[in-house]
Protein backbone atom coordinates (compact mmCIF):
# COMPACT_ATOMS: atom_id res chain seq x y z
CA UNK A 1 0.00 0.00 0.00
CA UNK A 2 1.29 3.38 -0.90
CA UNK A 3 2.29 5.75 1.96
CA UNK A 4 -0.15 8.52 0.78
CA UNK A 5 -3.14 6.22 0.81
CA UNK A 6 -2.21 4.92 4.27
CA UNK A 7 -2.01 8.46 5.61
CA UNK A 8 -5.50 9.32 4.29
CA UNK A 9 -7.01 6.22 5.91
CA UNK A 10 -5.43 7.06 9.27
CA UNK A 11 -6.92 10.57 9.15
CA UNK A 12 -10.40 9.20 8.44
CA UNK A 13 -10.24 6.74 11.35
CA UNK A 14 -9.05 9.48 13.73
CA UNK A 15 -11.94 11.83 12.69
CA UNK A 16 -14.53 9.06 13.11
CA UNK A 17 -13.26 8.27 16.61
CA UNK A 18 -13.41 11.95 17.60
CA UNK A 19 -16.98 12.30 16.30
CA UNK A 20 -18.21 9.20 18.19
CA UNK A 21 -16.59 10.45 21.35
CA UNK A 22 -18.71 13.65 21.31
CA UNK A 23 -21.99 12.04 20.09
CA UNK A 24 -24.44 10.56 22.60
CA UNK A 25 -26.56 7.45 22.32
CA UNK A 26 -28.53 7.49 19.13
CA UNK A 27 -26.50 10.49 17.90
CA UNK A 28 -28.82 12.85 19.98
CA UNK A 29 -27.49 16.38 19.89
CA UNK A 30 -28.94 17.39 23.24
CA UNK A 31 -27.57 20.93 23.28
CA UNK A 32 -29.50 21.89 20.17
CA UNK A 33 -32.90 23.44 20.94
CA UNK A 34 -32.67 23.23 24.79
CA UNK A 35 -34.17 26.24 26.62
CA UNK A 36 -31.75 28.32 28.63
CA UNK A 37 -32.25 28.44 32.39
CA UNK A 38 -33.55 31.79 33.63
CA UNK A 39 -33.85 34.34 30.86
CA UNK A 40 -35.94 37.50 30.63
CA UNK A 41 -39.40 35.88 30.38
CA UNK A 42 -42.12 36.07 33.09
CA UNK A 43 -41.59 33.37 35.70
CA UNK A 44 -42.30 32.43 39.29
CA UNK A 45 -39.23 32.75 41.50
CA UNK A 46 -38.29 30.19 44.19
CA UNK A 47 -39.52 32.47 47.01
CA UNK A 48 -43.02 32.65 45.46
CA UNK A 49 -42.69 36.11 43.94
CA UNK A 50 -43.09 36.76 40.22
CA UNK A 51 -40.57 38.26 37.86
CA UNK A 52 -42.45 40.24 35.19
CA UNK A 53 -40.43 42.30 32.68
CA UNK A 54 -41.66 45.75 31.68
CA UNK A 55 -42.61 44.72 28.09
CA UNK A 56 -44.75 41.92 29.50
CA UNK A 57 -46.37 44.31 31.99
CA UNK A 58 -47.36 46.63 29.17
CA UNK A 59 -48.61 43.74 27.07
CA UNK A 60 -51.03 42.39 29.70
CA UNK A 61 -51.97 45.87 30.96
CA UNK A 62 -50.69 45.79 34.52
CA UNK A 63 -51.83 48.72 36.68
CA UNK A 64 -51.00 49.41 40.30
CA UNK A 65 -52.53 51.53 43.04
CA UNK A 66 -50.78 53.18 45.96
CA UNK A 67 -52.66 52.18 49.10
CA UNK A 68 -53.82 54.58 51.79
CA UNK A 69 -54.80 53.56 55.31
CA UNK A 70 -57.68 55.21 57.11
CA UNK A 71 -60.97 54.83 58.93
CA UNK A 72 -63.38 52.82 56.79
CA UNK A 73 -67.08 52.21 57.50
CA UNK A 74 -67.90 48.80 58.90
CA UNK A 75 -69.99 47.09 56.21
CA UNK A 76 -72.50 44.26 56.27
CA UNK A 77 -73.23 42.28 53.08
CA UNK A 78 -76.92 41.35 52.77
CA UNK A 79 -78.75 39.21 50.24
CA UNK A 80 -81.37 41.19 48.35
CA UNK A 81 -83.38 41.37 45.17
CA UNK A 82 -84.75 44.01 42.81
CA UNK A 83 -88.45 44.81 43.28
CA UNK A 84 -90.86 47.20 41.60
CA UNK A 85 -91.93 50.52 43.07
CA UNK A 86 -95.57 50.04 44.14
CA UNK A 87 -96.37 53.49 42.76
CA UNK A 88 -94.69 52.89 39.39
CA UNK A 89 -95.55 49.27 38.66
CA UNK A 90 -98.62 47.12 38.58
CA UNK A 91 -100.18 43.79 37.75
CA UNK A 92 -102.96 43.19 35.26
CA UNK A 93 -105.29 40.37 36.33
CA UNK A 94 -108.51 38.99 34.90
CA UNK A 95 -111.64 39.77 36.92
CA UNK A 96 -113.67 36.96 35.35
CA UNK A 97 -112.86 33.62 33.82
CA UNK A 98 -112.96 33.58 30.06
CA UNK A 99 -111.07 33.57 26.77
CA UNK A 100 -108.41 36.16 25.88
CA UNK A 101 -108.76 38.36 22.83
CA UNK A 102 -106.23 40.85 21.50
CA UNK A 103 -106.58 44.54 22.23
CA UNK A 104 -106.60 47.40 19.70
CA UNK A 105 -102.82 47.07 19.16
CA UNK A 106 -102.70 43.30 19.55
CA UNK A 107 -101.37 41.44 22.53
CA UNK A 108 -98.34 43.33 23.93
CA UNK A 109 -95.03 41.51 24.29
CA UNK A 110 -92.32 41.82 26.90
CA UNK A 111 -90.32 45.03 26.60
CA UNK A 112 -93.15 46.92 24.90
CA UNK A 113 -93.95 50.37 26.25
CA UNK A 114 -97.55 50.99 27.27
CA UNK A 115 -99.45 54.02 28.54
CA UNK A 116 -101.66 54.31 31.58
CA UNK A 117 -105.27 53.40 30.73
CA UNK A 118 -104.35 51.61 27.49
CA UNK A 119 -106.42 48.49 26.72
CA UNK A 120 -104.02 45.56 26.53
CA UNK A 121 -106.47 42.72 25.92
CA UNK A 122 -110.06 41.59 26.38
CA UNK A 123 -111.51 38.68 28.33
CA UNK A 124 -114.69 37.20 26.88
CA UNK A 125 -116.54 35.77 29.89
CA UNK A 126 -117.20 32.06 29.79
CA UNK A 127 -120.76 30.86 30.50
CA UNK A 128 -122.41 27.44 30.49
CA UNK A 129 -124.76 26.42 27.72
CA UNK A 130 -127.80 26.31 30.02
CA UNK A 131 -127.01 29.70 31.54
CA UNK A 132 -126.52 31.25 28.12
CA UNK A 133 -129.77 29.73 26.84
CA UNK A 134 -131.66 31.14 29.81
CA UNK A 135 -130.20 34.60 29.14
CA UNK A 136 -131.18 34.43 25.47
CA UNK A 137 -134.74 33.34 26.39
CA UNK A 138 -135.01 36.18 28.88
CA UNK A 139 -133.77 38.63 26.27
CA UNK A 140 -136.41 37.41 23.79
CA UNK A 141 -139.16 37.86 26.37
CA UNK A 142 -137.99 41.38 27.18
CA UNK A 143 -137.81 42.35 23.52
CA UNK A 144 -141.39 41.04 22.93
CA UNK A 145 -142.68 42.92 25.98
CA UNK A 146 -140.90 46.03 24.76
CA UNK A 147 -142.70 45.84 21.39
CA UNK A 148 -146.08 45.57 23.14
CA UNK A 149 -145.21 48.47 25.43
CA UNK A 150 -144.29 50.64 22.44
CA UNK A 151 -147.65 49.92 20.78
CA UNK A 152 -149.54 50.67 24.01
CA UNK A 153 -147.75 54.00 24.43
CA UNK A 154 -148.58 54.91 20.84
CA UNK A 155 -152.30 54.17 21.37
CA UNK A 156 -152.44 56.13 24.61
CA UNK A 157 -150.86 59.13 22.97
CA UNK A 158 -153.51 59.04 20.22
CA UNK A 159 -156.16 59.17 22.96
CA UNK A 160 -154.39 61.81 24.94
CA UNK A 161 -157.53 63.99 25.14
CA UNK A 162 -159.60 61.25 26.83
CA UNK A 163 -156.92 59.26 28.73
CA UNK A 164 -155.47 60.61 31.98
CA UNK A 165 -151.91 61.88 31.76
CA UNK A 166 -150.72 59.54 34.53
CA UNK A 167 -151.57 56.43 32.47
CA UNK A 168 -149.47 57.69 29.57
CA UNK A 169 -146.55 58.40 31.90
CA UNK A 170 -146.87 54.95 33.49
CA UNK A 171 -146.78 53.32 30.05
CA UNK A 172 -143.73 55.35 29.02
CA UNK A 173 -141.96 54.40 32.27
CA UNK A 174 -142.69 50.71 31.70
CA UNK A 175 -141.33 50.98 28.14
CA UNK A 176 -138.11 52.61 29.36
CA UNK A 177 -137.70 49.89 32.01
CA UNK A 178 -138.12 47.09 29.47
CA UNK A 179 -135.62 48.74 27.12
CA UNK A 180 -133.02 49.09 29.89
CA UNK A 181 -133.46 45.47 31.01
CA UNK A 182 -133.12 44.20 27.44
CA UNK A 183 -129.95 46.24 26.97
CA UNK A 184 -128.46 44.88 30.20
CA UNK A 185 -129.18 41.25 29.32
CA UNK A 186 -127.86 41.74 25.79
CA UNK A 187 -124.66 43.31 27.12
CA UNK A 188 -124.20 40.35 29.43
CA UNK A 189 -124.23 38.03 26.44
CA UNK A 190 -121.72 40.01 24.36
CA UNK A 191 -119.81 42.07 26.92
CA UNK A 192 -115.99 41.77 27.21
CA UNK A 193 -113.84 42.58 30.25
CA UNK A 194 -111.12 45.04 29.21
CA UNK A 195 -107.66 44.52 30.71
CA UNK A 196 -106.31 48.06 31.19
CA UNK A 197 -102.75 49.13 32.05
CA UNK A 198 -102.83 50.61 35.59
CA UNK A 199 -99.58 52.58 35.11
CA UNK A 200 -97.30 53.68 32.31
CA UNK A 201 -94.18 51.61 31.83
CA UNK A 202 -92.76 48.52 30.15
CA UNK A 203 -94.26 45.04 29.97
CA UNK A 204 -92.04 43.02 32.33
CA UNK A 205 -93.84 39.70 31.92
CA UNK A 206 -96.62 38.44 29.70
CA UNK A 207 -98.67 35.28 30.08
CA UNK A 208 -101.11 36.04 27.27
CA UNK A 209 -101.71 34.08 24.06
CA UNK A 210 -104.61 34.68 21.70
CA UNK A 211 -107.46 32.32 22.52
CA UNK A 212 -106.03 31.39 25.91
CA UNK A 213 -108.55 30.57 28.66
CA UNK A 214 -107.79 32.31 31.94
CA UNK A 215 -109.30 32.05 35.40
CA UNK A 216 -110.47 34.90 37.56
CA UNK A 217 -107.60 36.74 39.36
CA UNK A 218 -105.02 35.10 37.09
CA UNK A 219 -101.96 37.28 36.37
CA UNK A 220 -101.85 38.17 32.68
CA UNK A 221 -99.40 41.11 32.45
CA UNK A 222 -96.87 42.75 34.75
CA UNK A 223 -95.83 46.36 34.12
CA UNK A 224 -92.83 48.17 35.61
CA UNK A 225 -91.12 51.51 35.20
CA UNK A 226 -87.37 50.73 34.77
CA UNK A 227 -86.46 54.17 36.07
CA UNK A 228 -88.22 53.61 39.38
CA UNK A 229 -87.05 50.27 40.73
CA UNK A 230 -86.17 49.41 44.31
CA UNK A 231 -83.94 46.96 46.14
CA UNK A 232 -85.11 44.90 49.07
CA UNK A 233 -82.60 43.21 51.40
CA UNK A 234 -83.11 40.88 54.36
CA UNK A 235 -81.29 41.70 57.62
CA UNK A 236 -81.14 38.95 60.22
CA UNK A 237 -79.79 41.37 62.81
CA UNK A 238 -82.38 43.95 63.84
CA UNK A 239 -79.64 46.36 64.96
CA UNK A 240 -78.58 46.77 61.32
CA UNK A 241 -81.86 48.54 60.54
CA UNK A 242 -81.14 51.33 63.05
CA UNK A 243 -77.47 51.78 62.14
CA UNK A 244 -77.63 52.32 58.36
CA UNK A 245 -75.35 55.13 57.16
CA UNK A 246 -75.36 54.22 53.47
CA UNK A 247 -75.71 51.33 51.05
CA UNK A 248 -74.66 50.29 47.57
CA UNK A 249 -74.72 47.46 45.06
CA UNK A 250 -71.88 46.61 42.70
CA UNK A 251 -72.33 46.33 38.93
CA UNK A 252 -69.06 44.98 37.60
CA UNK A 253 -66.43 47.46 38.69
CA UNK A 254 -68.97 50.24 39.21
CA UNK A 255 -70.94 51.00 42.33
CA UNK A 256 -74.58 52.09 42.48
CA UNK A 257 -75.36 54.13 45.54
CA UNK A 258 -78.63 53.35 47.32
CA UNK A 259 -80.83 55.49 49.57
CA UNK A 260 -82.26 53.84 52.67
CA UNK A 261 -86.06 54.14 52.57
CA UNK A 262 -86.99 52.27 55.71
CA UNK A 263 -87.32 48.93 57.46
CA UNK A 264 -90.37 46.75 57.89
CA UNK A 265 -91.91 46.12 61.28
CA UNK A 266 -92.70 42.46 60.66
CA UNK A 267 -90.36 39.55 60.01
CA UNK A 268 -90.23 37.68 56.73
CA UNK A 269 -88.38 34.36 56.68
CA UNK A 270 -87.09 35.23 60.16
CA UNK A 271 -85.44 38.37 58.79
CA UNK A 272 -86.27 42.07 58.68
CA UNK A 273 -86.84 43.47 55.15
CA UNK A 274 -84.98 46.71 54.35
CA UNK A 275 -86.08 48.90 51.43
CA UNK A 276 -83.62 50.92 49.33
CA UNK A 277 -84.05 53.26 46.37
CA UNK A 278 -81.67 54.83 43.88
CA UNK A 279 -81.49 58.24 42.28
CA UNK A 280 -82.35 58.55 38.60
CA UNK A 281 -82.28 55.41 36.47
CA UNK A 282 -79.30 53.79 38.22
CA UNK A 283 -81.22 50.52 38.64
CA UNK A 284 -82.61 50.48 35.08
CA UNK A 285 -80.08 47.81 34.06
CA UNK A 286 -81.56 45.34 36.58
CA UNK A 287 -84.62 43.12 36.17
CA UNK A 288 -87.42 42.66 38.68
CA UNK A 289 -86.62 39.68 40.89
CA UNK A 290 -82.90 39.72 40.06
CA UNK A 291 -80.81 38.74 43.12
CA UNK A 292 -78.20 41.27 44.21
CA UNK A 293 -75.79 41.66 47.09
CA UNK A 294 -76.39 44.82 49.09
CA UNK A 295 -73.49 46.35 51.01
CA UNK A 296 -74.84 48.30 53.98
CA UNK A 297 -72.39 50.73 55.58
CA UNK A 298 -72.94 51.30 59.29
CA UNK A 299 -71.94 54.29 61.40
CA UNK A 300 -69.14 52.36 63.13
CA UNK A 301 -65.68 52.28 61.52
CA UNK A 302 -62.61 50.08 61.31
CA UNK A 303 -58.95 50.69 60.46
CA UNK A 304 -57.93 49.33 57.08
CA UNK A 305 -56.82 49.86 53.50
CA UNK A 306 -59.27 50.12 50.62
CA UNK A 307 -58.33 48.14 47.49
CA UNK A 308 -60.36 47.18 44.39
CA UNK A 309 -62.21 43.90 44.65
CA UNK A 310 -60.39 42.64 41.52
CA UNK A 311 -57.06 42.82 43.37
CA UNK A 312 -58.08 40.18 45.90
CA UNK A 313 -57.25 36.63 44.76
CA UNK A 314 -56.49 33.22 46.23
CA UNK A 315 -53.27 31.22 46.13
CA UNK A 316 -53.01 27.42 45.69
CA UNK A 317 -53.36 27.05 49.47
CA UNK A 318 -56.77 28.84 49.26
CA UNK A 319 -55.42 31.84 51.16
CA UNK A 320 -56.58 35.36 50.32
CA UNK A 321 -53.74 37.35 48.76
CA UNK A 322 -52.94 40.56 46.91
CA UNK A 323 -49.95 41.17 44.65
CA UNK A 324 -47.64 43.96 45.81
CA UNK A 325 -45.11 45.54 43.45
CA UNK A 326 -41.83 45.54 45.41
CA UNK A 327 -39.52 46.32 42.46
CA UNK A 328 -39.96 47.62 38.92
CA UNK A 329 -40.17 44.05 37.59
CA UNK A 330 -41.07 42.05 40.68
CA UNK A 331 -44.40 41.29 42.36
CA UNK A 332 -44.75 39.67 45.76
CA UNK A 333 -47.89 37.89 47.10
CA UNK A 334 -49.19 39.09 50.46
CA UNK A 335 -51.58 37.08 52.59
CA UNK A 336 -54.27 39.45 53.89
CA UNK A 337 -57.56 39.50 55.75
CA UNK A 338 -60.44 41.43 54.22
CA UNK A 339 -63.86 42.78 55.08
CA UNK A 340 -66.67 43.91 52.72
CA UNK A 341 -66.77 47.62 51.88
CA UNK A 342 -68.99 48.67 48.96
CA UNK A 343 -68.92 45.89 46.40
CA UNK A 344 -66.44 47.54 44.06
CA UNK A 345 -63.79 47.78 46.81
CA UNK A 346 -62.87 45.72 49.85
CA UNK A 347 -61.23 46.69 53.12
CA UNK A 348 -57.89 45.00 53.89
CA UNK A 349 -57.64 44.87 57.67
CA UNK A 350 -54.24 43.17 58.00
CA UNK A 351 -51.28 42.10 55.88
CA UNK A 352 -50.96 45.32 53.88
CA UNK A 353 -49.39 48.63 54.83
CA UNK A 354 -50.13 52.11 53.55
CA UNK A 355 -47.97 53.34 50.67
CA UNK A 356 -47.48 49.95 49.02
CA UNK A 357 -48.34 49.42 45.35
CA UNK A 358 -51.05 46.83 44.81
CA UNK A 359 -51.70 45.32 41.38
CA UNK A 360 -55.23 46.10 40.16
CA UNK A 361 -55.61 45.41 36.44
CA UNK A 362 -54.20 42.04 35.29
CA UNK A 363 -53.78 40.81 38.87
CA UNK A 364 -55.41 37.54 37.82
CA UNK A 365 -52.82 37.08 35.04
CA UNK A 366 -49.97 37.69 37.49
CA UNK A 367 -51.43 35.03 39.77
CA UNK A 368 -51.36 32.50 36.90
CA UNK A 369 -47.64 32.85 36.14
CA UNK A 370 -45.72 29.70 37.03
Amino acid sequence: MKPGILLVMLCLVTASASWNAFAGDGHDHGDEGSAPVGGNGPRRLPDGSVFLPKPAQRQIGVRTLVTEAGELPRTVALAGKVVMDPNAGGKVQALVAGRLEAGPRGLPGVGQTVKKGEVLAYVVPSAGQIERSNQMAQLAELQAAKVLAEKRVARLKELADTVPRKEIEAAESELASLAARATAVGAGLSNRDALVAPVAGVIASSNAVAGQVVDARELVFEIVDPKRLRVEALAYDADTAIDVAGASVAVGEQRVRLDFLGAARSLREQALPLAFGAAGDSLARFAVGQPVEVFVQTRSTLQGVSVPAGSVLKNPANQIIVWVKTAPERFEPRTVTIAPLDGANVAVTSGLAAGERVATNAATLINQIR
